[in-house]
């Protein structure tokens, strides 16, 4: 009993049998849908919800790992597609954090909720922790400290629909619209054929065989990357942080190719293995931090917050597809590829790649992030400090 009671506990043992079950649960199809690594995310809350943790590195070294392949992989054809569509993805991301400001707002004013819990439900509800952080320390420094807590319950409650709602969107919406996925890869493909040709042709010095290297100095780079700090009205700050960083490392150094006479291109093999196995280790780590707790929550605060959450989740991504699609006449790969980034959904990017079958989408993804990034941050204190 002993022997069996110490591998339950194991933290090793239980991110990875996580895994395994949740891979089950995500390999069953009900009338052709499955939910793929969605499976993955919803173990992990169950889990969380028996008090199962994974360590804090599990879900950091699972972002760094993921959006540093993403990275890597979209540079070389990122800048030239940013470039040609650039007012479309920034007015996307705009118009999505927009939305859910609004939505948030709305839902402040017409339920009486403090504007601290709402602003966490709107960081959980778009999966944003900077969004989360900047809530935070608006709400500290008010009239009451104690209303910050709030915000951290906010998070709480809405972050695991939030993270569940968009994966299952960007898998389903191809569905509902048939889309022939073959046909629009190959628009997709051609959209990025000029990049891809512009690639760098040279052989460089390549210091192991696999381009290991290159990934981890991708990894180190963007985590220095995601330090800096830029100050924001309000007395706030701006950071890219673990996911921003990385992700802006790699597209820098798989756009150029090599340092000096240094090859930085790593084996798609390598970076597809490695984007796979962050991106469990993400959602383990958010999933188990997410689920713990969970119940009590909904139970204190009431059910009807986790509707005010899925609101929030469902306004912005359905405004967003829309707006993309009749008024920009975005692509569908590139729509729903923007639109993750819209929502700062790293695990439905991850979704969308095994959808598509296609990396390029990660292309449009990269390009709403940033803008998504910094609009959830600023309006977060706007909730907070005004409403």
């Amino acid at each position: 009993m002993d022997f069996i009671n110490e591998i339950l506990s194991n933290s090793v043992f239980q991110v990875f049998i996580v895994a395994v079950i949740g891979y089950i649960l995500g390999s069953i199809t009900i009338k052709g849908i499955e939910i793929g690594d969605a499976g993955i995310l919803i173990v992990a809350l169950v889990a969380g919800h028996f008090g199962v943790q994974a360590p804090a590195f599990v879900n950091d070294l699972g972002v760094v790992l993921f959006v540093a392949s993403v990275g890597l992989i979209a540079g070389p054809k990122f800048f030239h597609n940013f470039a040609k569509n650039v007012k479309s993805y920034v007015l996307l991301g705009f118009c999505i954090i927009l939305a859910g400001t609004l939505c948030t707002i709305l839902i402040t004013v017409i339920s009486g909720i403090d504007s601290a819990l709402s602003a966490g439900l709107m960081s959980g509800a778009l999966t944003s922790t900077p969004g989360l952080a900047a809530a935070q320390e608006a709400a500290a420094g008010g009239a009451d400290p104690t209303r910050e807590a709030l915000v951290s319950v906010g998070y709480g409650i809405a972050y695991p629909f939030g993270v569940i709602g968009v994966v299952l969107f960007v898998q389903l919406m191809p569905k509902v619209l048939k889309v022939d996925m073959a046909v629009e890869r190959k628009k997709l493909e051609a959209e990025n054929a000029t990049a891809a040709a512009e690639a760098p042709k040279k052989k460089w010095f390549a210091v192991e065989h696999l381009g290991m290297m290159p990934l981890c100095l991708t990894v180190a780079l963007g985590v220095i990357i995601g330090k800096i700090t830029i100050p924001l009205p309000g007395g706030a700050s701006f950071a890219l942080g673990t996911s921003g960083g990385p992700l802006l490392a790699g597209l820098i150094i798989g756009h150029f190719g090599h340092i000096g006479p240094f090859d930085q291109h790593p084996r798609k093999s390598l970076l597809e293995c490695m984007r796979e196995f962050g991106l469990i280790l993400f959602l383990i780590g958010a999933g188990t931090k997410g689920g713990a707790g969970f119940v009590n929550i909904i139970t204190t605060y009431g059910p009807m917050l986790f509707v005010y959450g899925a609101i929030i989740t469902l306004v912005p991504m359905v405004i967003g597809y829309l707006f993309a699609s009749k008024v920009l006449k975005l692509p569908i790969l590139n729509n729903m590829g923007a639109l993750c980034g819209g929502m700062t959904s790293t695990p439905a990017l991850g979704t969308l790649i095994q959808v598509t079958g296609t990396d390029d989408v990660a292309t449009a993804y990269a390009s709403t992030y940033p803008i998504a990034l910094v609009a959830v941050v600023l309006f977060e204190q706007l909730v907070v400090l005004f409403f």
